[in-house]
């Protein structure tokens, strides 16, 4: 095991944080699931993979390739498929700060606390849960966002 020196408190419901680094590279987005293990006295958790193929969704996946499950519909396709060429890879231009493409990032707090107070302006009687829903963030995220307007 390798130690990051980083240390997160446990909150009044079990809750903890993963730091943002972390999670950036382990490439943990936001509503992916987390499995556990304990080993003696260790926790670990991994990112869960499921046992869905990886292409269609399938249950029946019996080929395991790359760390990824795929069933023989698609493990067969990918045999038939013709090869794509390979690009030749040229001179490797440097992007200007102008050119450089947005990393993809979670939906910014002004920018979802602007949409919620459209939302209550034109539904005032909605309940936390059912802001959440038009948002599509969870109830808590609502409460908090709410303490800051």
């Amino acid at each position: 095991m390798k130690r990051t020196g980083m240390t997160r408190p446990l909150d009044s419901l079990g809750r903890i944080v993963l730091p943002k680094e972390m999670r950036m590279t382990m490439e943990i987005e936001i509503g992916d699931p987390l499995e556990f293990f304990i080993e003696d006295k260790t926790l670990m958790l991994r990112k869960y993979k499921s046992t869905n193929c990886t292409f269609c969704g399938s249950l029946d996946t019996n080929t395991y390739y790359k760390d990824q499950f795929i069933c023989n519909d698609c493990a067969g396709e990918l045999k038939t498929a013709e090869p794509q060429p390979v690009p030749i890879p040229g001179p490797v231009a440097v992007p200007s700060p102008q050119n450089v493409p947005p990393k993809k990032s979670y939906r910014r707090t002004d920018d979802i606390l602007a949409k919620m107070r459209e939302l209550m302006q034109e539904h005032p009687q909605s309940s936390q849960k059912q802001l959440a829903s038009m948002l599509g963030i969870s109830q808590g995220r609502v409460s908090q966002l709410k303490k800051l307007m």
